[in-house]
């Protein structure tokens, strides 16, 4: 008999009869739950997940400062670590006696996500905003206790949510039913794994190297833009050219085609029509158009696709906040005995964690960014409702709506807090960042509810994670990101442009726009409600062939040379493809994601070396 049989109680004589969620319960305990003969939450665990995740974490930080995008973290972590170990015990035939575990690979992707979406919270949108909407930068220390404070908070929030979504609602939470099925294919059979790790490591090797001859010898330059002009207005005014970067690349080829194809069309219309016609107009800095002219319609186009999608969701919403009745329902005296009490995380844990955590970001806030506490302790609460809604929108659609969660927070205290822009955008930054911690650990327990994971010790690989990605991002964020950069060609740092463009309008009123831009962010928001809908209500089969609200709001964002580059990414894949579907689909993202890894943790090296410069 297993021990997690011997774990369960009989039904006592006279006993209420079992309900559903209760039958549920106890036959995932004897029919899935591995029991503890598996090793699961063990010190290599935590530690590979830790460092792959932090990695991770740092290629996430650099992709994301220049596209705006963010790369998937738990799968590539899975192959990495299997791939590892499998090598390790193939060298060292003695290690095969404590083999590397399906449950232990399952902990460490929990550690390694939390690490490795560090960057996504908080670094590559408010943190930038708030240099670019007020000249203010944050240091090391109060960045690390920021970001660990609000990391943390997502992780308890997301207590009360687990029973619900996964337990009782069972929503399939689409990436978590992947990265289980991934290393059940794994653990199974290995040899694929060592072959998309290979290839990841050798895309590494070329990445790095394309990082070492540009940033460290300077035998390639930063990018080609011919000396040519469009109705008298140069290329380079317009950023018209080819980028020397493989990350660029890179990114394109895990963004598909549909992404990429908007990204090309809505980049030949910003710097190719509007651009030469705003700048002879004399509307805008003429070697200033993206930053001070484009930015507006690309913000007003993913700020209303975002919240239109997300109030699309209202069903979504509404059963999000009819669960919490039972979330938090305490049980009657003549409850069945709940037979999986002894492996959930307790309910105290939500309480102790949520006390502690959300009060370390209302004082941290009041210390250090000037945020009073009645809108530190206002913003703590809400975040608890809009981390609630965005881990269920996961749940059912695999999309975590933190942009639009941070939109609403900049509205509430828009109307709450108005001219405060400090205030603005760093009580977004504790909504978006704990949402994707939530919707990061619930996607985790998903797939170790699949394997039969104990679920409080998933959480506290979590938290090691949040630990561990701090100690990487923060420094990394420090010495490769100049704040006087921050919106330039080299950053564009898109997430933080739109950010940081509400939290002006907020603030300044629209009056303060440069002259067409209130038009053109008007024009640019009917279009993303437009483009919002067709994704909604456009038959699947069809919805390849609509446009992409997010690559086209983008193209306005960033340089044409970046745009051009992710095209040409997609393209390389899709023609791969077109030739050899099958290689294609197995190797094209570790392929890029060693790319993007090689050459972003090189130019972290080098910056660390030359002192950023």
């Amino acid at each position: 008999m297993s021990r997690a049989m011997q774990n369960t109680q009989e039904p006592k004589v006279g006993a209420p009869a079992e309900d559903e969620e209760t039958r549920r319960a106890r036959d995932w305990l004897e029919n899935v739950y591995q029991g503890d003969q598996m090793a699961q939450l063990t010190v290599r665990a935590v530690i590979t997940g830790a460092v792959l995740g932090g990695i991770m974490a740092v290629s996430n930080l650099y992709v994301g400062m220049k596209t705006g995008w963010g790369l998937g973290v738990t799968i590539t972590a899975c192959v990495l670590a299997f791939a590892l170990f499998s090598s390790l015990q193939t060298l060292f035939p003695a290690l095969a006696r404590n083999h590397f575990t399906i449950l232990e690979n399952n902990m460490m992707s929990s550690t390694a996500s939390a690490a490795g979406y560090m960057s996504s919270s908080i670094f590559v949108s408010a943190v930038p905003a708030l240099y670019l909407a007020t000249g203010k930068s944050i240091g090391w220390f109060e960045l690390s206790l920021w970001a660990g404070a609000v990391s943390f908070l997502g992780v308890f929030m997301a207590i009360p949510m687990k029973r619900q979504q996964i337990n009782i609602d069972q929503l399939p939470f689409p990436s978590g039913i992947a990265t289980a099925e991934t290393l059940k294919a794994m653990h199974s059979a290995g040899d694929e794994a060592k072959r998309k790790a290979m290839s990841l490591a050798g895309a590494g090797g070329v990445g790095g190297l394309l990082a070492l001859l540009k940033d460290g010898l300077h035998k390639i330059p930063e990018n080609f833009i011919p000396a040519s002009t469009i109705n008298g207005v140069k290329f380079s005014q317009l950023t018209i050219g080819f980028e020397f970067s493989s990350i660029m690349i890179a990114a394109g080829a895990i963004m598909g085609m549909r992404a990429a194809v908007s990204l090309l069309l809505a980049g030949i219309a910003c710097y190719g029509i509007l651009g030469p016609y705003v700048i002879n107009e004399g509307w805008c800095d003429p070697n200033r158009f993206r930053q001070t002219w484009a930015l507006w319609p690309g913000v007003g186009l993913l700020v209303t696709s975002g919240l239109t999608v997300f109030f699309l969701r209202w069903r979504t919403i509404a059963r999000a906040f009819a669960g919490m009745g039972k979330m938090f329902g305490g049980g009657r005296e003549d409850a069945v005995v709940d037979p999986v009490a002894h492996l959930e995380a307790p309910q105290s844990w939500f309480l102790w964690g949520t006390a502690v955590s959300g009060g370390l970001c209302v004082a941290i806030g009041a210390i250090y960014f000037e945020i009073p506490w009645w809108t530190g302790v206002i913003a703590v609460i809400l975040t608890f409702f809009l981390a609630l809604v965005a881990s269920r929108a996961t749940g059912e659609t695999d999309i975590t709506p933190t942009g639009a969660m941070g939109k609403i927070t900049q509205l509430v205290f828009g109307l709450l807090v108005p001219k405060n822009i400090t205030t603005n955008l760093m009580s977004a930054s504790l909504t978006g960042g704990a949402a994707i911690h939530s919707a990061d650990l619930l996607t985790d327990l998903k797939c170790g509810y699949i394997l039969g994971a104990n679920p409080r010790k998933q959480l506290i690989a979590q938290l090691f994670g949040v630990m561990a990605g701090t100690l990487f991002v923060v420094p990394a964020y420090t010495m490769l990101i100049k704040p006087e950069e921050i919106g330039s060609d080299k950053w564009p740092a898109p997430a933080a442009q739109i950010w940081a463009g509400v939290a002006k309008v907020l603030s300044e009123g629209l009056e303060h726009m440069p002259q067409g831009a209130v038009t053109g962010a008007l024009v640019g928001g009917l279009i993303g409600i437009v483009l919002a809908l067709l994704e909604e209500y456009v038959p699947k089969q069809y919805k390849k062939y609509t446009p992409s609200s997010t690559g086209i709001g983008i193209a306005f964002v960033v340089p044409f040379f970046n745009s051009f580059s992710m095209v040409l990414g997609a393209l390389l894949v899709w023609l791969w493809g077109r030739s050899n579907e099958k290689a294609a689909e197995s190797y094209a993202v570790p392929i890029a994601s060693g790319l993007i890894a090689g050459e972003s943790l090189i130019a972290v090296g080098i910056a660390a070396v030359t002192g950023g410069g």
